[in-house]
């Protein structure tokens, strides 16, 4: 049985050669994203984009809620996928990146499919759950601050129909979750969060060994 393999530049090039459809408007998104302070590691890869909408495909998410928007390339990778009707709720703690993707959202004619909610996500989760009640999002994609993660998949598994998928990102951080020393505060919610939703019940859970860690948590019913 092969073990996972460890991917060279080489490698990871035909993977996106054999496998990665991105069109101009989101290479163009993904290439601006790169060039801000910090963006080649804020935003998601674009295999993992491609992964997003696929899986919005796969469960038939009509709702989708997302928790952390930067530059807005995941939104707009998910919200092409919904069906017609659909809506994606994307929040975020400040309007400074998300106001850069607006712009690409009108480009691929999606903005009027997505819902942009600035301020704290915990406040917005909770009016959300106010105003929509419990199981109304069919995929939630959690990609924040980590020391928030528990908080905001908890209230996530509220929000969700059961069946209903939560997907989260960077759940290997960069390889520090085995590094004994990384003590810092998102590390180890990091760590945290994983050793918890390894014993969560109330899901179906795969951790992916695909670029920065991706975990898929599937609702039971009750």
């Amino acid at each position: 049985m092969a073990e996972q393999l460890a991917f060279s530049d080489a490698l990871h090039a035909y993977l996106r050669e054999v496998s990665l459809r991105e069109d101009p408007v989101l290479t163009a998104l993904r290439d601006f994203s790169a060039q801000l302070p910090g963006g080649a590691a804020m935003q998601v890869s674009p295999e993992e984009g491609q992964l997003l909408a696929l899986l919005v495909r796969l469960t038939g998410a009509v709702n989708v809620l997302e928790v952390g928007t930067f530059t807005g390339y995941s939104t707009l990778c998910m919200a092409r996928a919904l069906p017609p009707g659909g809506r994606l709720t994307t929040c975020d703690i400040t309007d400074r990146w998300p106001g850069i993707a607006v712009d690409y959202w009108r480009k691929a004619d999606v903005e009027d499919r997505i819902e942009l909610r600035i301020g704290d996500a915990r406040e917005t989760l909770d009016a959300l759950h106010q105003e929509h009640g419990a199981g109304h999002f069919d995929l939630v994609f959690i990609d924040a601050d980590k020391t928030g993660y528990l908080h905001y998949y908890e209230k996530s598994l509220e929000l969700l129909r059961p069946g209903g998928l939560v997907v989260v990102d960077n759940t290997l951080f960069f390889g520090r979750v085995v590094d004994p020393e990384a003590q810092d505060a998102d590390t180890v919610a990091i760590r945290a969060f994983n050793a918890f939703l390894r014993e969560d019940e109330r899901v179906d859970v795969s951790l992916l060994p695909m670029a920065d860690g991706i975990t898929l948590a599937r609702k039971r019913s009750a």
